[in-house]
Parts: C-alpha cells; structure tokens; sequence
C-alpha cells in the first residue's frame, strides 16, 4: 500500500537547474509534510501537459529558462488552467521579484537557492494551497 504524496512540477531547460531546485527543496520539505515526488519537465509543452492533467499539486518554473521563460509560463497557467496549482518562480536576480508579480506566482526564490527557505517557502504552500496534502 502507498502513502499519497504531492507531487511537485519542476520546469527548465536544463537538468541542472531542475536539479538544484530539487535538492534545495528536498524530499520532506517540512517534517509536519508527507513526502513529495517530482516530476521534471525540460519544455513548456510538457509542463502544459501535466497542469492540464492535473497531475501537478504545486510547480516551480526556471524564470531563466530558454526559450520561454517561466514568468510566461507562470502567467499563461494562472490565466488559462481553472483551479491551477500554487506557482513558485524562481529568478537569478534579486531585482527580478517585481516581475514575479507580473507573473501571478505565488512564491518567488532567488537563486543560488537556500535550501531552508526553499523548503520554507514551498512547504507553506503546501499548507494552504493543496488541499490534498498529507501530512506526516
């Protein structure tokens, strides 16, 4: 029998990036949280696939990805999916947050990723946005 777990939508062109995003967050971002499983999306068609499906519980999006952004991508969700899951954005520059709220994301981190806030920030998102998440 499995335990139910949220899965979180990872999106960049590069499986590095997708990679420092996945370890910054981690497997049990918070200890009151089930486990999440990841599912990795190199291109924006894939990442439509899935929101689409449903199948994505929360989505983190490379605002640096090539050759559509994730800030696009985030405002394309937002305003194309009905009940479209949490959004975390994450940018390269500090600076670069405003855009975040052009975007409708829900959280935004700011690379190189802390892995304390990340696992924070996507955590508390957890809590108030997926109402299907189990808790430990």
């Amino acid at each position: 029998m499995s335990t139910p777990t949220t899965t979180i939508l990872v999106f960049s062109h590069r499986p590095e990036v997708r990679e420092s995003i996945i370890n910054a967050i981690g497997r049990r971002p918070a200890p009151d949280l089930a486990k999440v499983d990841y599912v990795e999306a190199g291109n924006v068609a894939d990442v439509l696939t899935e929101v689409d499906a449903g199948r994505a519980d929360l989505v983190v999006l490379d605002g640096e990805a090539q050759p559509t952004g994730g800030m696009g991508v985030s405002r394309q969700l937002k305003n194309e999916i009905a009940n479209c899951p949490p959004i975390v954005l994450t940018v390269r520059r500090r600076d670069d947050r405003w855009l975040a709220t052009w975007s409708q994301a829900d959280a935004v981190l700011v690379h190189p990723l802390d892995p304390l806030s990340s696992a924070e920030t996507v955590a508390e998102l957890i809590r108030t946005a997926v109402p299907s998440a189990v808790r430990a």
